[in-house]
């Protein structure tokens, strides 16, 4: 996984994007019905290929014109069909928080993915594909289906691992080692009904963007099973480049992270981290140092984050 980079333009000026791919039946309307039902008062925008299978519930749709569909909460679905950057361009006038591009069933989310890096403006937060425990094994070694569900995976930096109350042991042993032989370096969560904590794939944690960290802010904290998250309220000055690095490791876990750091050279630098990638940015003069990071039990350790400041564990 990749260190710092530095951004073309400032981070908080561009557009967090979110891939969600998978083959057919896996659980990408789910889990982007899921994302929709606890934004939390983030602006999503949802991109799918077409409107001829819209993944959105109905009870969430609001009112149709043209391209655009106005769902609950401010969010809002648009179709691309083949021109992304058209359908990024309609979207910016409605000023989303994050946008979830959702790929067809057949489709590689990664040459997506590599689309979206073209494309100015744009932060690509990561690609997430999701499997069937029950079927993966068998899919894999399908002759007609098992490349695209294969190379699918290879794109993933995040593999949800669905249905794993449906499988049995041996279904659930075959899909395991699908995820090890295809996506080596990804992280794997085993979930149910697609369900994972928003947090973990969307931009921002509410209540603790870069200047709003404060002690008693009890959001910051994620309950779930498969996921830990810590707060990091330290103005002292820390080797950024060193955390970053920690943070971007393979084996930590780590699977997001943003916040405001003080750097050595007593700078204060804004640091996002989704996919093993890390950008760093001038943050504001009045933006104050808190960092929250998101991992995966049981590698990420909260406590190792300790040679930087003390962190508020949730």
């Amino acid at each position: 996984m990749s260190g710092a980079e530095a951004p073309d333009v400032p981070t908080d000026a561009r557009l967090p994007v979110t891939v969600i791919g998978g083959y057919l039946g896996t659980g990408k309307t789910t889990l982007v019905n899921h994302l929709l039902r606890h934004a939390d008062g983030r602006r999503l925008a949802v991109l799918v290929n077409e409107f001829g299978e819209l993944p959105i519930d109905a009870d969430l749709i609001e009112a149709a014109e043209d391209d655009v569909i106005a769902l609950a909460g401010g969010c809002v679905c648009c179709s691309y069909g083949n021109d992304l950057a058209s359908a990024f361009a309609t979207l910016r006038e409605r000023e989303p928080d994050h946008v979830l591009v959702e790929a067809s069933g057949v489709a590689l989310p990664g040459a997506i993915a590599s689309t979206l890096g073209l494309i100015p403006g744009l932060s690509r937060e990561s690609t997430v594909v999701l499997a069937d425990a029950e079927t993966l094994g068998a899919r894999a070694t399908d002759r007609y289906v098992g490349d695209t569900v294969t190379r699918q995976l290879a794109s993933a930096e995040l593999v949800l691992l669905n249905r794993c109350d449906l499988a049995g042991d041996e279904a659930l042993d075959s899909a395991r080692a699908t995820i090890r032989n295809a996506a080596p370096r990804a992280l794997v969560v085993e979930v149910e009904h697609a369900r994972v904590p928003p947090e973990a794939l969307l931009d921002g944690v509410p209540g603790t963007v870069p200047g709003n960290l404060s002690g008693g802010d009890e959001r910051a904290r994620i309950v779930h099973p498969r996921f830990a998250s810590a707060v990091l309220r330290s103005d002292r000055r820390v080797d950024i480049n060193a955390l970053v690095d920690w943070l971007t490791s393979d084996g930590t876990g780590v699977v997001r992270a943003k916040g405001v750091v003080r750097d050595i050279d007593d700078a204060l630098r804004q640091v996002q981290v989704a996919g093993g990638r890390a950008t760093v940015a001038t943050a504001p003069r009045d933006a104050a140092p808190g960092l929250v990071v998101i991992g995966l039990r049981p590698l990420f350790h909260p406590a190792m984050l300790d040679k930087y400041a003390t962190p508020t564990i949730g």
